[in-house]
């Protein structure tokens, strides 16, 4: 005789609203690679990745109490960001010229493999808070887990130089 089944709610699904909304954002991504292109799904992505980083950057300056960010507060902001989001940045190196992350963790876990236009998140926060308290950058985004290595490396230069004109990148300058 065989026992009846447990009731939906006590069941194994693996559901939950991190992995639906991580999910979600997977197969958007990838459809708009799949339809527009790379290019333009990154561009789409980098609209709404310009939005959040405008929304964050008031808010990290409202709780620093600051009119703008120097580069300390701006790197030490663009890791916590990530970190609540359950991101693994950390700050490599940083001088006036530039600001070098690493990441051990995506926030958008396994989901982010195979969709590179997904990293435009990372590219406009990044980039506009840069150039919103610092007046330029350029984010280059050297590894990432969305094409397969181990980690990221994202390199922010903070004025242009002979290094950031090399670099292939995204630019950012100040509204």
């Amino acid at each position: 005789m065989t026992s009846a089944p447990l009731p939906l709610a006590q069941q194994a699904i693996p559901l939950e609203r991190d992995v639906f909304l991580r999910s979600m954002l997977r197969e958007l991504a990838g459809t708009l690679q799949d339809v527009v292109g790379l290019d333009e799904a990154s561009g789409f992505i980098s609209v709404v990745g310009q939005r959040i980083g405008d929304e964050l950057n008031v808010a990290y300056r409202e709780a620093l109490r600051v009119p703008t960010m120097n580069r300390e507060q701006v790197a030490d902001a663009l890791v916590d960001l990530k970190q609540r989001i359950q991101g693994g940045f950390r700050i490599v190196e940083q001088d006036d010229t530039k600001i070098v992350f690493a990441n051990t963790v995506c926030p958008f876990a396994e989901k982010v493999v195979g969709r590179p236009a997904l990293c435009m998140m990372t590219s406009n926060v990044f980039g506009s808070i840069a150039a919103e308290n610092l007046g330029y950058a350029k984010v280059v985004l050297e590894e990432t887990i969305a094409e397969g290595h181990d980690g990221c490396r994202v390199v922010v230069h903070l004025q242009p130089c002979a290094a950031s004109t090399a670099a292939s990148g995204r630019e950012y300058f100040k509204a």
